[in-house]
């Protein structure tokens, strides 16, 4: 029987959870009640006390518990130093792809940051904290040349990271090429562009950031609009990829406002 055409396809579970690995952070998920976690997996090797509570939290919450080997649970962690042999599969509500993000959006006004090899866990924190404290659209990461969300993440973003409006893409110059065929418009920020508290922005825009040496790679540059500059004074040369962020995403509020 052929598929629906109307149906979106099957989601992947890393469009749909973040995996929180090591006990300590696995029981503060359990914990608390403002997050639902899907499912519990533990190392067949992992024993003791703090095993025993996780196991007990999780069977107070309903939720499950599976036993895989140790090198399962290393990969599914993508941490094997840290992993301490048990993970949780935690629902991000406000997680979707961006073809799902972009068909939902309708004619609506929107704004986005886009991630473009931003390779620090505590910088993809601190931007994912800034733009939901400033209430945009959402935040790109790409599936390739981003940190996953992980405990280092989460811990940066002061645990915002869960509910944080995460879009996701193969590759950030996929994204940007998916923005623009939405009506996007698609600027750089760059140290060589107009100033972003000048120029002109429409109703849908997406900043990009780059990589915290290189900057914006060649591939992303190719699919923007043109590049935008947050001055700077003093004889500052330029700003942290994250405080970039947090000026760029309160800009894009003080427009909308």
């Amino acid at each position: 029987m052929p598929a629906d055409p109307s149906t979106p396809p099957p989601r992947s579970p890393k469009d749909t959870f973040i995996t929180v690995y090591g006990r300590k952070p696995v029981l503060e998920a359990l914990d608390d009640p403002t997050l639902k976690v899907d499912k519990v997996i533990l190392a067949d090797t992992a024993h003791g006390e703090p095993v025993r509570a996780i196991t007990a939290a999780a069977r107070a919450r309903g939720v499950p518990v599976q036993r895989a080997s140790a090198h399962r649970v290393k990969v599914l962690a993508g941490n094997g130093r840290h992993d301490q042999g048990v993970l949780a599969d935690v629902v991000a509500p406000r997680m979707a792809p961006l073809a799902e993000f972009l068909d939902g959006l309708g004619s609506r006004p929107a704004s986005v940051l886009v991630l473009d090899r931003v390779t620090n866990p505590a910088n993809v924190g601190m931007v994912l904290r800034s733009a939901t404290a400033a209430g945009l659209d959402g935040v790109l990461l790409p599936r390739r040349g981003v940190p996953s969300i992980d405990p280092l993440v989460v811990k940066a973003s002061a645990g915002v990271a869960f509910s944080a409006p995460v879009l996701r893409s193969a590759t950030a110059e996929e994204g940007c090429a998916e923005l623009r065929a939405a009506g996007f418009a698609v600027f750089g920020l760059d140290a060589g562009g107009q100033s972003l508290l000048d120029a002109a922005l429409p109703e849908r825009v997406a900043l990009v950031l780059g990589n915290e040496t290189d900057g914006l790679s060649p591939a992303v540059r190719a699919e923007l609009d043109g590049t935008l500059a947050i001055p700077m004074h003093g004889g500052v040369e330029s700003l942290n990829v994250a405080s970039a962020a947090a000026v760029a995403a309160y800009e894009l509020l003080r427009r909308r406002s």
